[in-house]
């Protein structure tokens, strides 16, 4: 957790990776450089990640960087591990399951890797679910298709049944494969591990569509998701095109961070309007949605505008009903959004048409590209890499473009959104030119 000194100005976080006990084994892999807990790797970080710095300038923070280490904590002939996938699909979930496996067979001859189906459920006997074993064969071509071979699931399970499932099965390193709420669910299941003094290396991999998880600056799928996105923006460009007034209306994910739908818009430079949750903006008035929307019109014939799925909560009626992985339900803004766009246009006598597209589905059920694909594969290996060297409660990502170890804390401290402040949403602002529109951009945007 962020700890500020008290004897300098500098903000100091414990980036402190929890190990099982002393590694001893020597490694079996003979072709690599090891890396060293000791040297860690430093990286500096500025308000992006750390907003208690304030507008300073980037301070150094040491990690520990992923990779293979001479001395392991298992004796990999007699491991076993275990992998699950939760939550929501994402580009690339099959490419970090076939690099695990390949990882554990090939360069630690462990003695097996189980599949656990269909998220935490599968580790609760009163659902059901087979316990699949995962080998070189059987994973080899999987990365070749979107979604989880394992299946997936939501909602919390307890972390009890969870660590009994573990001991019933063996199991000497779990790999979990999710977002937010799983690398939750890894704490409290490192939490109960601890508590009956088990030696269980538990490592997470996150994973989310939206972009959103604390201290991973991009997370696997991510750039697929935009590859993917930006076809949707280009259909609706064309359909927006062939019309008198077309306007093309695309729903992106991102419930409460608006990366996809920025990073989409400032791709292909064809859209006119993007509304993210980070931002509240008005429909009517001087400065609102609408009225720009029909000043578009008319100087231009048509328009563009992409939303993410979260936006204009703040237009819609409040509630306090969750869905089951305890995340706010959301209520319809695209819908609110096109009802009032057809009512403001012909209270004004403007003709048009309308076309809306959702791809969210499409978009999160595709394969990796072939970038994602290089990253999956190095957080696959990583993982595998910090497991066996008996490393817990952590996870692996690429921060900085190095791969590094990160422990739960820093991950799990707050939801992650784009920051409204910086010069990345600037640049997306000039791009569609929506500079105008209230709450677009801070009122002291300029003296910042």
């Amino acid at each position: 957790m962020p700890k500020r000194k008290t004897d300098q100005d500098s903000l100091s976080l414990d980036t402190t990776i929890l190990t099982l006990g002393n590694a001893k084994i020597p490694s079996p892999i003979s072709f690599c450089r090891f890396e060293d807990d000791k040297k860690g790797l430093n990286v500096f970080l500025d308000k992006e990640f750390l907003e208690e710095i304030g507008d300073g300038p980037p301070i150094p923070i040491r990690f520990e960087s992923a990779g293979p280490r001479r001395h392991l904590f298992f004796d990999t002939a007699k491991t076993k591990c275990a992998i699950v996938t939760c939550g929501g699909l994402c580009p690339g979930i099959n490419d970090v399951i076939r690099a695990i496996v390949m990882e554990a067979y090939h360069n630690y001859s462990v003695a097996g890797v189980m599949g656990i189906k269909y998220g935490l459920e599968g580790f609760i006997p009163k659902y059901g679910h087979e316990i699949v074993e995962l080998t070189p064969d059987s994973v080899s071509s999987i990365h070749q298709f979107g979604g989880t071979v394992l299946g997936s699931s939501r909602g919390p399970q307890n972390p009890e049944d969870i660590v009994d499932a573990l001991e019933r099965m063996n199991v000497n390193c779990l790999f979990m494969i999710g977002g937010d709420g799983t690398m939750k669910a890894v704490k409290s299941i490192v939490a109960e591990v601890t508590k009956r003094n088990l030696k269980i290396a538990v490592i997470g991999i996150p994973k989310t569509i939206d972009n959103d998880i604390s201290f991973i600056p991009q997370s696997f799928g991510f750039e697929t998701a935009v590859d993917k996105a930006t076809e949707a923006i280009s259909c609706a460009h064309t359909e927006a095109q062939g019309a008198m007034n077309g306007i093309g209306l695309v729903k992106l994910m991102g419930r409460e961070s608006g990366f996809i739908a920025a990073q989409a818009t400032f791709s292909i430079k064809e859209v006119n309007f993007v509304l993210i949750p980070e931002t509240q903006f008005e429909l009517e008035g001087e400065n609102g949605l609408l009225p720009a929307l029909a000043d578009r019109l008319k100087r231009r014939r048509h328009a563009v505008i992409v939303v993410a799925e979260g936006a204009g909560q703040h237009l819609m009626s409040t509630s306090k009903a969750t869905d089951i992985s305890g995340n706010p339900v959301l209520g319809d803004f695209t819908t609110l959004l096109r009802d009032r766009i057809k009512e403001y246009l012909n209270n004004i006598g403007m003709p048009y048409t309308l076309k809306y597209i959702d791809p969210s589905y499409i978009i999160r059920s595709i394969p990796a590209n072939a970038n994602d694909r290089i990253y999956c594969g190095l957080l696959g290996q990583s993982a595998v890499h910090a497991a066996m060297a008996g490393k817990t409660s952590m996870v692996v990502s690429k921060l900085m473009d190095r791969y590094v170890h990160i422990p739960l804390d820093l991950v799990t401290l707050k939801r992650r959104t784009l920051n409204i402040h910086s010069d990345y949403w600037r640049a997306v602002l000039e791009s569609t030119g929506q500079s105008a529109l209230r709450g677009m951009v801070p009122d002291n945007y300029c003296e910042l």
